[in-house]
């Protein structure tokens, strides 16, 4: 099976790109810039703006799922309408390719306690809201689309840096509502968030909806 994925060069997106290869996907790796992206037989590196739809779709073309790892950037002061325009003209990329099967990488702020997001909560992270608030309002927009089989992934609030991550292979999954473990917190290591987006490439538990994860 052949995977797209991206945003290879992100935190998020260079795990994805490692724990699909390790597990015998074929990778196709889409990145502005590739200086980042992990090495390996199985995977292709292609340098393209996600922005030009000719460009994208041909790297699209003939692969089977597309995961978007896509980030505007936490520093872009722009950061919600390129999140916004690039996450549009990803999933419009995606059906002009004729790909069925695509995954979206969200963020937590999307997720509901209380019935209420976290992203609107008045004690939420200002420097990263923009961001997080980008993703929410990109669910409600994916929610209504009908030609894809679509699947949103919302990380658990808190997810390990690079040297404090570990790849455990186990987690458990929610769907609109943090998962809390017994110290009543949410957190997985961006290692094991990649094995839940590989798990379900295979598994197909959540399709036409969002899911969550953590330990």
């Amino acid at each position: 099976m052949k995977v797209a994925v991206i945003g290879s060069t992100g935190y998020v997106g260079s795990h994805l790109v490692k724990e699909l290869a390790n597990r015998n996907y074929d990778v196709v790796a889409i990145a502005r810039h590739q200086e980042n992206t992990p090495s390996s037989e199985r995977v292709n590196k292609l340098q393209v703006d996600i922005n030009d739809n000719h460009q994208l779709v041909s790297a699209l073309k003939d692969v089977d799922v597309v995961i978007s790892a896509f980030n505007a950037g936490w520093t872009n002061p722009n950061l919600y309408e390129d999140f916004t325009k690039g996450a549009l003209a990803i999933q419009q990329a995606v059906k002009d390719a004729d790909v069925k099967r695509f995954i979206v990488i969200g963020g937590a702020g999307s997720l509901l306690i209380d019935g209420n997001r976290l992203v609107d909560s008045p004690d939420f992270p200002k420097e990263i809201k923009p961001g997080a608030l980008a993703a929410a309002d990109y669910l409600d927009i994916i929610k209504k689309e009908t030609e894809l089989t679509w699947t949103m992934f919302s990380p658990a609030i808190e997810m390990n840096s690079h040297a404090g991550g570990v790849r455990t292979g186990s987690y458990r999954t929610g769907l609109d509502n943090p998962v809390f473990d017994n110290e009543g917190r949410s957190k997985l290591s961006v290692e094991d968030l990649a094995v839940a987006i590989v798990d379900e490439i295979a598994n197909k538990q959540f399709l036409n909806r969002r899911f969550t994860a953590a330990y």
